[in-house]
């Protein structure tokens, strides 16, 4: 036998394996719906972590949750993208496919979940959908902080965001990252040496990201200033060249320029 028959795998592989393993031990969340988008049933796994979104977000109690639109479980900034994934499910209109995950910012409770949604069909076609979701907030963010009495509980900080591509889970490292833009419903993570889709919004990643490194410049974009390389002025307009493979340059909108400035010690 060759010795690099014995060699292990890279680090990074053996990473994502061990994430792997983790997420097919996890109890995953799920929910019946009926055609009309209404909840028929629920796993326990759902109804501990869905069933106090209702009741906060609602004021329902858990067992009012049947026969509710499940899209009024989630935030109300949540809702037209769980719309669309829901409105989406037929994936080119074959009833045997369904699109593939995707990461949900639940604020209510503060979680993050990674969603599963799947087209049913019986004998006379379609009749509901089935929600299978993994909790992943805690492998993608701080513990809560503690908030003064009276005031809401701050947004558990990300430290990882989770993606799905070619049927896995990655979770990318906030360090790896220089910058987001956001477009409709998705945000393009960019990297030094690659892309990545997330369904995650730049209003949620603002609100969970470290505001001493990850600026929010522009209404479409969000970046890393260790990763800002070079300010360029030109007449009226600002923009940030960043240290990606393609040496992307950024604009930043008035509004934020002054701030970017001061904080980057330039007149």
């Amino acid at each position: 036998m060759k010795p690099s028959e014995h060699a292990m795998p890279p680090i990074d592989a053996r990473r994502a394996e061990t994430f792997q393993h983790r997420l097919e031990q996890f109890n995953p969340g799920v929910v019946w719906l009926d055609a009309q988008g209404r909840v028929s049933a629920f796993n326990d796994v759902a109804l501990q972590i869905l069933g106090p979104a209702g009741e906060q977000s609602l004021g329902v109690a858990q067992d009012k949750l049947f026969g509710i639109d499940v899209v009024q479980l989630h935030p109300a900034k949540s809702r037209d993208k769980l719309r669309f994934l829901l409105q989406s499910r037929d994936a080119g209109g074959c009833p045997v496919k369904s699109p593939p995950p995707v990461a949900m910012m639940i604020n209510i409770p503060d979680r993050i979940l990674m969603l599963k949604v799947s087209s049913m069909s019986d004998m006379n076609g379609t009749c509901g959908t089935c929600m299978i979701f993994y909790d992943l907030t805690d492998l993608t963010t701080e513990p809560s902080s503690e908030s003064l009495a009276g005031t809401p509980t701050p947004p558990r900080q990300l430290f990882k965001i989770p993606v799905y591509r070619k049927n896995r889970v990655i979770l990318i490292d906030l360090k790896d990252i220089v910058r987001f833009q956001g477009d409709g419903h998705y945000t393009t993570i960019v990297t030094k040496d690659d892309r990545y889709l997330s369904n995650l919004s730049l209003a949620d990643l603002e609100l969970r990201l470290d505001s001493s490194v990850f600026l929010r410049v522009h209404r479409s974009h969000i970046v890393s200033l260790r990763c800002a390389i070079e300010l360029v002025k030109a007449d009226d307009s600002v923009n940030l060249v960043m240290d990606d493979g393609e040496r992307s340059i950024v604009p930043v909108s008035r509004s934020r320029a002054a701030q970017l400035k001061e904080w980057l010690g330039v007149v």
